[in-house]
């Protein structure tokens, strides 16, 4: 056999025929997943509820909102962080363009189709698909709606802090710099001596003087890792006993835990109404309301566990922070009464087991959406562009779930090392069971399996 060359250069074919077009075996993942959505009418139901963004008969064929919802699960299901990304993975794939409905030679849509689409469909809607995600996971038992766990995460905006401007007179932040330096003596200041001064200041810009113009809902907050950098806060409810998301906000990042809590649980009864108004789903479901709230000691506060306890009707699991001399409850009954009994829960066997379930079920989905789903970092701008792609994300997290608990596989790449995770199993089984043939000699007799008390030869 002769050895080929790459062609550096070819002619590109003006015909080709039909039976020499590439095809695609489809991905199993994929394939699965678009049956599951035809069985449920995914594509009726965002027709319908999309229909009043499009003119009814004149103007020029769209792109079906199927496809572009598809298109931002892609991003959460390959960890693509930008529609750009997104774009460019569905056209290279062709297992992709089948999940999409797209042929060989039909041309996918682009990352600026994806933005006028994005624009033209409101929040409304997006919070609507995903709601009827809710209602799927809520028909196939993966949603009670007693028992949330609650906890919020920053996402690092798409806005620098060298762009930062004050509030008062939109000075540039190294204009400002210049100023500090030039009243300490420094005529013409460099970029270290500017790096210097700023070091050395006693107060950093705080979001009361300065914001970001490019991105005004932008707040500067210190991140996970200790970096300060402009970011979003995404707070997220999840059920204890299932997984699931149930709801997730997006708020500024400089908001404390014991605030947003209450978007939060708002939008929580809002989903959950949403999915009793479903006869299928809602008999599914443990409770007619939320009981009870699990969070970390960030949430609590005297006014936090008086408004779960007097207003909702909620129990609280909220850990309590150390406090140092002590607490005075003079003219406070009902804040002593709610802080006691939350106090009293937490110390409890149930109260112990739901802390612990937290760490577990509601961490996951942090790491699930944001490491390797890829959003950890925004490439968009503005509250309102962020929550419609971050509810599509977190409803593509949510099928996951579905996905891995109907089919064994949350994600596409769930089949790489299936063959070596089978050998494992098999192999850690067969270890056990001759571990316990050993602890019976009659049986370990029987198979030749040499004991601890058998004699040696």
């Amino acid at each position: 056999m002769s050895m080929s060359k790459r062609r550096l250069e070819q002619q590109e074919h003006f015909w080709i025929p039909t039976a020499e077009i590439v095809r695609s075996p489809g991905h199993p993942f994929y394939e699965r997943l678009n049956r599951l959505l035809d069985q449920q009418g995914f594509d009726r139901f965002v027709e319908e509820r999309c229909a009043s963004f499009y003119a009814e008969k004149l103007g020029r064929p769209s792109i079906p909102p199927g496809v572009y919802f598809r298109m931002l699960l892609i991003g959460y299901f390959e960890g693509i962080d930008s529609e750009r990304g997104i774009a460019w993975r569905c056209a290279d794939s062709l297992g992709l363009r089948a999940f999409l409905g797209y042929a060989v030679n039909q041309k996918t849509p682009d990352h600026s189709s994806l933005s006028v689409i994005r624009g033209r469909i409101d929040i409304e809607t997006h919070q609507e698909v995903f709601q009827w995600v809710l209602k799927v996971l809520a028909k196939s038992n993966l949603l009670k709606g007693k028992t949330l766990g609650v906890d919020a995460t920053t996402l690092e905006a798409n806005a620098a802090l060298r762009s930062i401007v004050r509030r008062d007179t939109d000075q540039p932040y190294e204009e400002f710099l210049h100023d500090l330096a030039k009243a300490s003596g420094i005529e013409s200041p460099t970029r270290e001596d500017l790096a210097k001064i700023d070091r050395k200041r006693p107060k950093k810009g705080s979001n009361q003087d300065w914001y970001n113009p490019n991105d005004p809902d932008a707040r500067i907050t210190k991140m996970k890792d200790g970096r300060t950098h402009l970011a979003h806060k995404a707070e997220h409810a999840v059920d204890l006993e299932t997984g699931a998301i149930v709801a997730v906000t997006l708020q500024g990042a400089d908001q404390g835990d014991t605030t947003t809590v209450q978007e939060t649980l708002d939008q929580t009864e809002a989903n959950l109404a949403e999915v009793r108004d479903d006869p299928q789903a809602s008999k599914h479901l443990s409770s007619a309301k939320v009981r009870e709230v699990v969070a970390d000691k960030g949430y609590h506060s005297n006014d936090t566990m008086c408004h779960l306890r007097e207003e909702r009707k909620i129990r609280s699991y909220v850990s309590e922070p150390n406090y140092r001399g002590g607490r005075h409850w003079k003219g406070k009954a009902s804040e002593q009464a709610a802080v006691y009994g939350n106090r009293r829960r937490i110390r409890g066997r149930r109260g112990k087991a739901l802390l612990r379930k937290r760490g577990e079920l509601v961490e996951r989905p942090f790491a699930h959406c944001y490491e390797t789903g890829g959003l950890r970092r925004t490439h968009l701008k503005g509250h309102g562009r962020i929550l419609k792609r971050l509810l599509i994300h977190v409803a593509g997290c949510n099928l996951a779930l579905l996905m891995r608990t109907l089919f064994g596989l949350g994600t596409p790449r769930g089949l790489q090392g299936l063959a070596r995770r089978v050998f494992h199993s098999l192999w850690a089984w067969t270890a056990d069971f001759w571990g316990f043939c050993k602890e019976l000699p009659g049986v370990s007799q029987k198979l030749g399996v040499p004991t601890a008390t058998s004699p040696v030869a």
